[in-house]
């Protein structure tokens, strides 16, 4: 991950600004001889054995112990008492009924470098134990010459220098030590939401070198002015001016409950401003211990859509999957991977992985397996309650022979059939292999589905088959015109439900621009762009695949569902808040001296400016909020075959201009794009 390093030069900042040190003279040398003397105690104590460092904290404790009884007597009879008979005895009792109490609390099996809120916790548990016989013997019982108060007041006094000894122990190894080894420039950090959350995020920065939290920022008018634990809250109406004048490089988000729409808002809150933006994982997992501050990650650049995803309906989402046998054509890709991932968690009878890649199908089959038995570890209900068959099939669509023995081979119920050759360049400079793969792996896998009596036939499409001015468009418009051809046959005989669903870009998907721009940011740049003009419409793959299962679900045949992707993205915009959250700067011309510049390289072959969903302009509306119909004419089966069997010649024989040709006259709305 790349980092802004801060342009302020003056040394480490605390809460109001630069704090100077002392850098020459005898007292400048007194002080680096104690920090250095600090530093090497720290280091001895930390490289001893763990038992050794017990046995310490435990003499300190029992010095404490004496101690606490001394000052115990000073409370209770306002004079001093060090060496007398009566002293021992009370000292005698508190060292063993300490030690007792310590011992039946793990006091001495932590880890005393975090010592925190549960330290003090053990603590009071460990005196709660130690007063019970203190009570007993001093105070009931009596012993001559011991004040009975003393067997209350010896046990509390202890408890507040043991405390206090402990929070002296974590400043001077992990605060004044970390800070002591870090010698580079400090992250300054903004918390952005003063509540619990926010708390326990500072508790954990604490420990991290290298990072220095400014103040907490909140929505809250009322938190306004006031300190949380030594940090003023400020409103986040000042957060420009914050980032200003106190050099903020990072800002960590602590609100487990914001929405996307609102992490969206303050974004472009922050649109001028080169400061990193950072969302925090699960905040359970930071109070127990399982995450550490290094683990926060980058806010993703889904959560800018300002989507909040839909919760799914479960009945939907079951019907073409659960105790089901169900194939996945294209498993290893970025669709069909999460595919695999959502039909692993809805408990099918069995999953068929179909890939074309070996290393792919490797993958996505050890993935599976992993996940099938992390679920029945977890003991969740639904997949996790018992293990499914998972089979990888290695084997290319488009050889008909290897499909469908495939599918005749595992019977299927549904089959998601999501292989295809689906970048732009690659494919209008391949048409051959493009169309072969696109077209004909769809037409033999539709074939075998039909043949085998498959009850359930999704297949993944594309916005770009939407009036395409490029080869991979137009051949996946044609593979949606097979199955609405299948599925309107008037000697219709056949069980197979088809079904087209049409989406946009997934970020993060292989030959998206969302990977491109994070590799392109960590070399240094430039961000390279087509066109500034281009937009893109941009939806997450888990939202894409959990649509695509509830619209398999609900198809009654021949429907061509579109997903609603939300407004359209510009890839320039999209590149300049990437660069933002980055906690970088653009370079333009306001702006010379920034971080990364952003290139205009030209469109693409077939590439367009400006993607659609529909062909025509009436979609009508579906139970579920986010998916659509679409009414789109094709061609009728009989003529739809025959101009195939033209297609197939020309590829077999290699005339890639032929098969452009036939793809042109199959696809009316196809207008190759000039570049």
């Amino acid at each position: 991950m790349l980092k802004r390093t801060s342009s302020n030069s003056a040394g480490p900042s605390g809460p109001l600004g630069p704090i100077a040190h002392p850098k020459g003279g005898a007292f400048g040398g007194l002080l680096g001889g104690i920090s250095g003397g600090i530093r090497a105690l720290i280091d001895r104590i930390e490289d001893a054995p763990r038992s050794r460092k017990r046995l310490l904290v435990a003499g300190i404790d029992a010095v404490l112990c004496i101690v606490a009884v001394w000052f115990a007597y000073f409370l209770r009879l306002g004079e001093w008492r060090f060496f007398t008979e009566d002293v021992a005895k009370l000292a005698a009792g508190a060292l063993i009924f300490w030690f007792v109490g310590a011992i039946l609390s793990g006091v001495y099996r932590e880890m005393f470098r975090y010592s925190g809120a549960g330290t003090l916790i053990r603590l009071a548990r460990a005196t709660a134990i130690m007063l019970v016989p203190m009570i007993a013997i001093f105070l009931i019982f009596l012993v001559p010459g011991v004040p009975r108060t003393l067997s209350v007041l010896q046990p509390l006094v202890l408890f507040l220098f043991i405390a206090f000894s402990r929070s002296a122990m974590r400043y001077l190894i992990m605060d004044l030590g970390a800070a002591q080894e870090y010698r580079g420039e400090p992250r300054r950090i903004l918390i952005y939401g003063a509540g619990a959350a926010g708390v326990r995020l500072a508790n954990a920065m604490r420990h991290e070198p290298g990072l220095q939290i400014e103040a907490y920022v909140d929505d809250d008018d009322r938190k306004h002015g006031q300190r949380l634990d030594r940090l003023q809250i400020f409103h986040s109406s000042r957060l420009p001016r914050l980032i200003q004048d106190r050099a903020i490089s990072d800002i960590y988000l602590a609100l487990p409950m914001l929405s996307r729409a609102a992490k969206k808002q303050i974004m472009e809150s922050l649109s001028q401003h080169p400061v990193q933006v950072m969302a925090p994982p699960n905040m359970r997992d930071i109070v127990e211990g399982g995450v550490s501050v290094s683990e926060f990650r980058e806010v993703d650049i889904a959560d800018l859509l300002g989507r909040s995803p839909i919760a799914p309906d479960p009945l939907l989402m079951a019907g073409t999957i659960t105790g089901k046998t169900v194939i996945v054509t294209g498993a290893g890709g970025s669709i069909g991977s999460e595919l695999c991932a959502q039909i692993a968690r809805l408990a099918p009878k069995k999953l068929v992985l179909v890939e074309l890649s070996e290393f792919a199908l490797y993958s996505i089959d050890h993935v599976m397996r992993a996940q099938v038995q992390a679920q029945i570890k977890a003991g969740a209900e639904g997949a996790a309650g018992e293990a499914f068959e998972i089979v990888p099939e290695l084997c290319n669509v488009s050889d008909r022979a290897s499909i469908t023995r495939i599918i005749e081979r595992h019977r299927p119920d549904t089959i998601f059939h999501a292989a295809a050759y689906k970048h732009v360049p690659l494919v209008e400079a391949n048409v051959i292999g493009g169309a072969r793969n696109n077209v004909f792996g769809t037409l033999n896998t539709v074939m075998a589905a039909v043949r085998c009596n498959v009850s359930n036939f999704i297949l993944i499409s594309t916005d770009k088959a939407v009036r395409p001015t490029n080869i991979m468009g137009a051949t996946k418009r044609i593979c949606e015109q097979i199955l609405q051809a299948y599925a309107s046959r008037p000697e219709k005989a056949q069980k197979t439900i088809f079904t087209m669903v049409r989406f946009g870009n997934v970020l993060g998907s292989s030959g998206s621009v969302v990977p491109l721009f994070k590799r392109q940011i960590q070399e240094g740049g430039p961000l390279t762009i087509t066109d500034r003009r281009i937009n893109r419409y941009f939806m997450t793959i888990p939202e894409a695949a959990e649509l695509v299962i509830q619209a398999g679900a609900m198809a009654e045949g021949g429907e061509v569902y579109v997903l609603d992707m939300g407004e359209p993205v510009k890839i320039i915009d999209l590149a300049r808040t990437m660069i933002r959250l980055s906690g970088l700067k653009e370079i333009d011309d306001a702006s010379p001296d920034g971080d990364i510049e952003i290139v205009e390289v030209g469109l693409r072959p077939g590439e367009k400016l400006y993607e659609e969903l529909l062909i025509g302009d009436n979609p009508s509306a579906t139970p579920h909020k986010r998916i659509m119909q679409a009414r789109e004419k094709h061609m009728p089966f009989d003529e739809l075959t025959d101009v195939l069997s033209h297609l197939l010649e020309a590829l077999d024989a290699g005339r890639a201009e032929d098969a452009r040709a036939i793809i042109a006259q199959m696809v009316p709305e196809y207008a190759a794009a000039e570049v």
